[in-house]
């Protein structure tokens, strides 16, 4: 063990709300925590859940979030338990994964301590908020709270080339570094054994090609095209099972859909898999991951995926498609349904060149989290001296109440 720190990781999603962000929350909190000092999770309550991570998690008090379960409105303004709390803890640094409820807290106990505040860019809000409000001038309000958030804090991150893009897309105007996401998943030594253990479960043909999402069930992620996709394959005749794993506002609808398009034999929703050792069988299992998001900035699901050999199909120039080689380490589609169908049905005719695509995912795509936190806590500690000398010369920052 290095530097000691002490850190705090915020975020408004974390289990048993399951999403992108929070899985990279739990990965810096877990590495951080088990190589560099100590570690907490402060972050919106959940009622009932009881959190047995290794290093500590602060919960503070949420109401539902009635358009967008199973998420929580965070309310730590009123949770003067959690705020003394976290007031005694010596953070060294903190660093937000969102711009809301925890964020606002971030940065409130961040200015109290006169220590630097770190936060991450991971999602396209606009989108977001468009999708609750539906008003294009009531989201651009929203995306400029987001920028004047991102304006305040010391280190702005974001996870990929175009994720920044989007930021800047935005509105933002200062510094912003590049820091990857990664995966916890290792390469399964006994993949086959995994295979045929998925086999069992789902009762699936050993020979049929399985397809697999990974992600919250939300139209965003455009799931509607997956299944039109596998509505043309099932018409042409095509064998296959698909896989939906994850859960989300548009489930039901998913599923009415799925019935409708007389796709029920072939689908299996396996609903929220927070068993990750499960997870990582059912990307060992399947032939192909199908991510056509446009909404998504760095899905780590395409990291899990590729440890297991499972390549990834995504919209060409979206941002999930960063790092994307088309017929290399993963493939590329257009983004509608008929070409998505077209790209499947040409993959799955020559096995042979996507057993390649998916050892060529594994070396190029995946990355484990243990080296990702490596680098992080490499830049926490150059913060935490620069910002040492700022405060020194300049005089400390001044407190927010």
């Amino acid at each position: 063990m290095e530097q000691q720190m002490v850190i705090g990781q915020f975020n408004d999603s974390y289990p048993p709300v399951m999403d992108g962000v929070a899985n990279v929350t739990k990965n810096y909190a877990y590495w951080l925590h088990k190589k560099y000092g100590q570690c907490y999770v402060v972050t919106p309550a959940f009622p009932g859940y009881r959190d047995q991570d290794p290093f500590p998690v602060i919960r503070y008090s949420s109401l539902p979030l009635v358009f967008r379960p199973p998420y929580r409105l965070g309310c730590p303004q009123i949770d003067l338990k959690v705020q003394r709390r976290l007031k005694e803890i010596p953070f060294d640094l903190i660093h937000t994964h969102s711009p809301f409820s925890s964020g606002q807290l971030a940065l409130k106990i961040a200015r109290q301590k006169g220590i630097p505040l770190v936060a991450t860019f991971h999602s396209k809000f606009y989108d977001d908020f468009k999708a609750v409000v539906k008003a294009e001038n009531l989201a651009w309000f929203g995306v400029k709270q987001v920028i004047k958030f991102f304006s305040q804090v010391d280190a702005v991150w974001t996870v990929n080339e175009g994720t920044a893009k989007t930021l800047r897309e935005y509105g933002y105007r200062g510094r912003v570094d590049i820091v990857h996401n990664g995966t916890e998943f290792e390469p399964p030594a006994d993949r086959e054994a995994r295979r045929e253990a998925i086999n069992q479960q789902l009762g699936l043909v050993p020979t049929e090609p399985v397809f697999l999402f990974v992600g919250q069930h939300i139209w965003q992620k455009n799931v509607r095209m997956i299944i039109q996709a596998l509505q043309l394959l099932h018409q042409r005749g095509v064998a296959f099972r698909m896989i939906f794993a994850g859960t989300g506002y548009a489930e039901a609808e998913m599923k009415e859909l799925v019935e409708e398009v007389g796709l029920a034999e072939k689908v299996n929703f396996l609903g929220c898999v927070l068993d990750r050792d499960r997870l990582k069988s059912l990307y060992a299992r399947a032939d192909l991951l199908l991510f056509p998001s446009v909404y998504d900035n760095a899905p780590i699901v395409i990291r899990e995926a590729a440890a297991a050999k499972c390549p990834a199909v995504v919209v060409a120039g979206s941002n999930s498609a960063e790092g994307i080689i088309d017929n290399v380490n993963g493939f590329l589609t257009e983004n509608d349904p008929e070409s998505l169908a077209q790209r499947i049905q040409d993959i799955i005719r020559d096995p042979e060149r996507l057993v390649k695509v998916g050892e060529e995912a594994q070396r190029t795509i995946y990355r484990h989290w243990e080296q990702i936190i490596d680098e992080v806590a490499a830049r926490y500690g150059e913060l935490i001296q620069e910002f040492k000398k700022k405060t020194t010369t300049f005089g400390p920052v001044p407190v927010v109440k």
